[in-house]
């Protein structure tokens, strides 16, 4: 067993340096030190290193074998502390960060280039994926998701961003083929493109922004899928009416290819939120993209 691999240094010390007298002035390490410290690594390794003398100091062959390999012990732990220092002055290195799709195309889509600009020596690996993921197992730096009940789990550290208001639209072609859409319960007679995806009959819980009333409504979809581009894309092509986020729909609106529809009615929205490991041993690449990411979703 290494029990101590200082031994190890210390010995690798006094050969570089040709003798007990020489490495304690080169070093201001005392030479009793490495004697003793030799002298343990002799008796640990029960082998015969250094042969000493008044005026002679040889170094065994077991012991160059031995000096060898110290060098190189040495050297990977210096090389070791130079990639822990590297990575921990400045903003540098690889952050995993898990984000939902539409996340992904929307938001991060927008704001990551200035981002990249201002760290250029952060490299982000994006997992794009609906699905849950693991923090800690599946070694994820960030994770930003979107709830609509926040876990509270001992091990993340939680931060909250605002979250888009969601509402409905559709083309005027599809409403003039399928008629206009009154209530939310003319929903159940019309087209409904859904971000859910694991059920074909669904219940669509929304509110009425004067009043805060909530009110059920039971849909049949005619596309389920959790991206909300394509959704737009369908609702701007005729394919039937979407739940989705102003934040993407702008443009559609500006150039006429959706309206609003039941514009005094939205769907309680999830909360939009980032977790991470506890801050401990934070490297600062992982920081600074955690603050740029409180920056910029918060409500400006």
């Amino acid at each position: 067993m290494l029990n101590d691999l200082d031994d190890f240094y210390y010995f690798a010390v006094v050969v570089e340096h040709g003798g007990f007298s020489a490495a304690e002035r080169a070093t201001d390490i005392p030479k009793s030190k490495l004697s003793r410290r030799v002298d343990q690594l002799e008796q640990h390794l029960k082998v015969r290193l250094i042969q000493r003398g008044s005026r002679h100091f040889a170094v065994t062959d077991i012991g160059m074998n031995v000096y060898q390999h110290a060098q190189m012990m040495t050297a990977a732990a210096q090389a070791a502390y130079d990639t822990v220092n590297h990575l921990t002055v400045e903003p540098r290195g690889v952050v995993r960060v898990s984000v939902p799709i539409s996340i992904a195309q929307n938001e991060l889509a927008h704001i990551l280039p200035q981002f990249l600009k201002k760290y250029p020596e952060v490299r982000l690996q994006l997992i794009i994926s609906n699905r849950r993921v693991d923090v800690i197992y599946e070694n994820i730096d960030v994770a930003i998701r979107v709830r609509s009940k926040i876990d509270d789990d001992p091990s993340l550290i939680i931060r909250k961003f605002e979250r888009d208001e969601e509402y409905f639209f559709a083309s005027q072609a599809y409403l003039n083929q399928y008629g206009q859409i009154n209530h939310p319960k003319d929903l159940s007679e019309h087209r409904v493109l859904s971000m859910v995806d694991d059920h074909t009959e669904q219940v669509l819980t929304v509110q009425n922004l004067s009043s805060d009333a909530l009110l059920k409504v039971k849909i049949n979809p005619t596309v389920m899928g959790s991206d909300l581009i394509l959704l737009r894309e369908l609702a701007c092509q005729g394919g039937g009416v979407a739940l989705l986020p102003n934040s993407i729909t702008k443009e559609a609106l500006a150039l006429g290819q959706l309206v609003h529809v039941l514009p005094e009615w939205t769907v309680p929205h999830g909360i939009l939120h980032a977790v991470y490991p506890s801050r401990r041993g934070m490297l600062p690449a992982v920081r600074v993209f955690i603050n740029y990411l409180v920056e910029q979703l918060q409500p400006k």
